[in-house]
């Protein structure tokens, strides 16, 4: 499976990332459970419970646009890892309005 993955942090800052095959959801439910740590997030739920969906938005707007711009292989990994956890071939993450689209 191919996936495209498309960070936007609003008009002229979107960073887009296309690649073969994936990695192992688990590997990626790590690999965002410690940047969600590190980033130190604060995500808002009236469960409690943080959802796959939460993390990913949560990491985007943490790390912000410049760790995309000036960090290309940890934005490489985010796209993997949000691939693995989704499983979808195309996913947009609008970290502005905070939302996922499929």
């Amino acid at each position: 499976m191919h996936h495209h993955v498309i960070v936007s942090f609003g008009k002229d800052k979107e960073y887009e990332f296309k690649f073969p095959g994936g990695v192992a959801p688990e590997e990626a439910r790590k690999w965002f459970d410690h940047e969600f740590t590190v980033l130190e997030c604060d995500v808002a739920t009236p469960t409690g419970k943080i959802l796959a969906v939460d993390r990913i938005l949560s990491v985007a707007k943490y790390a912000g646009d410049a760790r995309f711009q000036n960090q290309p292989t940890w934005a490489q990994q985010f796209a993997k890892y949000t691939a693995a956890l989704l499983g979808r071939e195309l996913i947009r993450i609008d970290v502005e309005h905070y939302s996922i689209g499929y």
